[in-house]
């Protein structure tokens, strides 16, 4: 179901960083394969218990060249990613994201403008947050 919304979603992902725990490894091999191309994909140790200082220190270290990438990852990890590099939302999508946290397979789309290694609190747009219960 992920991989279908990301895929109607429209990004075109460069890189996908990957948990190498086992149910990360296979909820992104399911999902994947609902997409329209597959972007390289990275297995990252460090994603598995980051806080979210090493989460922050893992995006800025994306290459230059990747335009969107994928972070599949853990929580609370994820949820507080998501929250604390979004300056700003569309619609309701940080309230909802608030009140609904960050379940098993959910979903956030946050735009930066600039290089990833200047990417830090709060100087992205939540345009989008989804879960599967929505």
């Amino acid at each position: 179901m992920v991989g279908r919304k990301l895929a109607d979603s429209g990004i075109a992902f460069d890189l996908a960083l990957c948990s190498t725990a086992v149910r990360t490894r296979e909820t992104w091999k399911l999902a994947v394969h609902e997409m329209p191309e597959r972007p390289k994909t990275v297995y990252e140790e460090r994603l598995y218990e980051a806080s979210l200082g090493e989460l922050i220190a893992l995006v800025d270290e994306t290459p230059d060249d990747v335009t969107n990438l994928l972070v599949i990852g853990h929580n609370p990890g994820m949820h507080a990613l998501a929250d604390a590099l979004s300056g700003s939302g569309e619609g309701d999508a940080r309230s909802r994201m608030a009140r609904g946290g960050f379940p098993t397979a959910a979903f956030a789309v946050v735009e930066f403008s600039g290089p990833w290694k200047t990417v830090e609190h709060g100087v992205g747009r939540l345009t989008e947050y989804w879960t599967p219960n929505d």
